[in-house]
């Protein structure tokens, strides 16, 4: 498959905030979460896949290839974007991965070439989202030429993605968090429920 980029949904949590289950899978705005992260990432030259353990049938209506964790026993999601990695280097042409969470409603659909000017701009090979004083690992490009440095670090016990981009230079895009923050994830009932309340305040779900 030719694709100038490669996108993997991390799904691979056990959600135990929310008293277990599947986060992604819970509706806002009347759509489930991972609906609205596909939505946002969705585009022309663009490979999907998601990361989730346990049975894949789950996501089977959202039609994307699912992968398992590269690792057991719940790592952490550098194991899933470690299987992202490796999903894109067997099945697409592309040089790179970007990594989103499936539990965050609000992405912005400018996510990857913004992250693309970041790095280019600061001459890294990582870049990732930041937002509101915060960085967000989990939210970056990949380049695929860096995974079997990725393995070898999950072998020897590494678990921090900012940790890791470190190593190699990580740069961060900003952006701003009115009206919204747009890498607000759910991870409580609470959570849910300020959500829902940004949806309808943005026309994006019905207050009743």
């Amino acid at each position: 498959m030719s694709a100038e980029l490669a996108v993997v949904l991390l799904a691979g949590g056990r959600a135990t905030r929310m008293g277990g289950g599947d986060k992604p899978l819970l509706t806002v705005g009347g759509q489930p979460i991972l609906a609205r992260a596909i939505a946002a990432t969705t585009g022309p030259g663009r490979a999907l896949v998601l990361n989730a353990n346990a049975d894949p049938g789950r996501f089977a209506a959202f039609g994307l290839p699912v992968v398992a964790d590269a690792t057991g026993d719940y790592p952490g999601p550098l194991a899933g974007i470690l299987a992202g990695l490796d999903w894109a280097a067997a099945h697409t042409r592309t040089r790179d991965l970007l990594s989103v969470p499936g539990d965050c409603p609000f992405l912005p659909p400018d996510l990857a070439e913004r992250l693309e000017a970041a790095r280019r701009a600061a001459g890294t090979p990582f870049a990732c989202a930041g937002s509101g004083g915060w960085t967000h690992p989990v939210i970056g490009l990949w380049p695929l030429a860096l995974r079997e440095d990725l393995r070898a670090a999950l072998a020897a016990g590494e678990r921090k993605i900012d940790r890791f981009t470190a190593r190699h230079g990580c740069a961060t895009a900003e952006w701003p968090v009115e009206p919204v923050d747009p890498f607000f994830n759910v991870n409580t009932p609470e959570d849910l429920a300020r959500a829902e309340a940004v949806a309808v305040h943005l026309g994006q779900g019905s207050s009743g």
